[in-house]
């Protein structure tokens, strides 16, 4: 089959062998695929899969059923299913583990479900499992012209929390204005605060204002640290604050975590998107056999959205 595989720091169309449905497993002929941070990193080595994984690319993925390994029990072939993985998602077949998969809405069209899982899963989890975030409470987004971060703000708007989101690019910020938050320039966060959630999804330009911005007994809860990892923390500030810091990747856990999260957005997510109150916006698609220029656009800053490979 073919499948992006990564070569020299770059992502590129290739041959891999077709996946077989283990115990539990499904077999799924992909019809989306999104594209993340985690698979830029990979590309470039920074963020190998974990022991076991498939070491192609793709750690979303939706599609049909096309075979059903022994155990499976919820769903059966020809069943539309999208799911989270550990690698392999950006390629024709994917065996998918049973548990981590979940129903297609009717309303959710393959472009948009092949660009749901990873982010909507990444962003319920940080604010909701992680920050606690609560109805009424403010939270601030970073960063949140992206996938996870379009993704946060409908999530957050959606239980009644105050959103202000931090958006680099002018052009973006009507759009993402429109999902329900107070669109800003990065540098004028701190006057928008204080904040109860901050959702870092950026990294270290954007401290210590983080500490700054939040207000007392605040959580900051960090998922992304593409703009730098490295920072200096005014303890002194954690403790008068009696602030939380928090940071999280889903990636690593195991098949029974990443499975309640998969659960957890079955019940609280998907019928936000039935109901039409979160969407995921589109910023490109593009054919599986044009990867490397799909990686190549992602990269780039300006966009608004997901960017999806179609096979």
């Amino acid at each position: 089959m073919r499948a992006v595989v990564f070569h020299e720091g770059r992502a590129m169309i290739g041959e891999a062998p077709d996946p077989e449905p283990g115990h539990r497993q499904l077999l799924v002929a992909v019809r989306a695929a999104g594209l993340n941070g985690a698979d830029v990193a990979q590309a470039k080595g920074g963020y190998p899969p974990p022991s076991g994984a498939p070491d192609t690319g793709g750690l979303e993925m939706a599609g049909e059923v096309v075979a059903a390994g022994p155990g499976c029990q919820r769903f059966s072939v020809g069943d539309r299913v999208m799911a989270v993985v550990q690698g392999g998602g950006q390629a024709e077949l994917c065996a998918v583990d049973e548990p981590l998969a979940m129903p297609v809405p009717d309303s959710l069209g393959w472009p948009g479900a092949g660009g749901f899982p990873e982010v909507f899963a990444t962003a319920h989890d940080a604010l909701f499992a992680q920050a606690g975030l609560a109805m009424g409470e403010r939270v601030c987004i970073h960063g949140a012209a992206g996938g996870v971060g379009v993704a946060a703000v409908q999530l957050a708007a959606a239980v009644g929390a105050e959103v202000t989101a931090t958006v680099r690019n002018p052009g973006s910020r009507g759009a993402v204005a429109e999902l329900g938050a107070h669109a800003v320039d990065p540098a004028d966060f701190v006057d928008a605060g204080p904040f109860d959630v901050i959702l870092e999804l950026v990294g270290a330009p954007n401290w210590p204002a983080n500490l700054k911005a939040s207000a007392t007994e605040g959580r900051i809860t960090v998922i992304g640290v593409g703009a730098g990892a490295e920072v200096s923390l005014n303890l002194a500030l954690l403790m008068v604050k009696r602030l939380r810091l928090l940071a999280s990747t889903l990636r690593p856990r195991s098949l029974e975590q990443r499975a309640a999260v998969a659960r957890r957005l079955e019940r609280h997510v998907l019928p936000l998107v039935e109901a039409g109150r979160v969407r995921v916006p589109i910023a490109r698609t593009f054919p599986l056999t044009e990867a490397t220029a799909a990686y190549e656009y992602f990269a780039a800053p300006g966009k608004l959205g997901k960017v999806v490979l179609i096979p």
